[in-house]
């Protein structure tokens, strides 16, 4: 009995410290990518560039900034934390949304800066690829949807406590 012990502690000790190392590294990359946009903000503001594609260019690499970071909270969320009762269902239920969630909105606002840049730059031939990312998109938060109404109902042992009323009271007070 000790021994499985063991076993499950060493277990939990180096997927908590895997957990730990790749949310750290998630983390640390989703911030260099927003230094890294920033930094690309005020170089390519005072260059001169024009202020639309700078803008476009800055949102796409914060987009992408956000779905990193959101990965490693995920990880960190899910991995580390020691649970007495760690449910697969319950962690897909709680972080899937939330991911996917996040790639989506990337994905769709990829789209859409795609649809302004060949917009205003007049090359209406090459709108064949946004759009395939928004209708990629659609399909992914519909596949989600149908998971998650397809995933069971995770089960919690729920603890029924009995609410004291006057008249419980009263028969115990007769009964002892």
């Amino acid at each position: 009995m000790n021994n499985n012990c063991n076993k499950k502690s060493n277990k939990h000790s180096v997927q908590g410290l895997f957990a730990g190392a790749f949310s750290f590294l998630f983390f640390v990359l989703s911030g260099a990518i927003a230094i890294s946009m920033l930094v690309m903000m005020v170089d390519n503001v005072f260059s001169g560039d024009e202020f639309m594609p700078v803008i476009l260019k800055s949102i796409n690499t914060g987009i992408i900034a956000l779905a990193v970071f959101e990965l490693a909270l995920v990880i960190n969320q899910e991995y580390r934390q020691d649970k007495a009762e760690h449910s697969v269902i319950t962690s897909l239920r709680r972080t899937l949304p939330r991911f996917i969630g996040t790639v989506c909105v990337a994905l769709s606002l990829e789209g859409l800066i795609m649809v302004i840049k060949y917009s205003q730059l007049d090359m209406a031939g090459n709108l064949y690829y946004p759009v395939a990312i928004i209708i990629s998109t659609a399909i992914l938060l519909s596949a989600l949807g149908l998971f998650l109404k397809l995933l069971p109902e995770p089960t919690e042992k729920k603890s029924k406590v009995k609410l004291a009323t006057l008249s419980s009271i009263n028969d115990l007070n007769k009964g002892g």
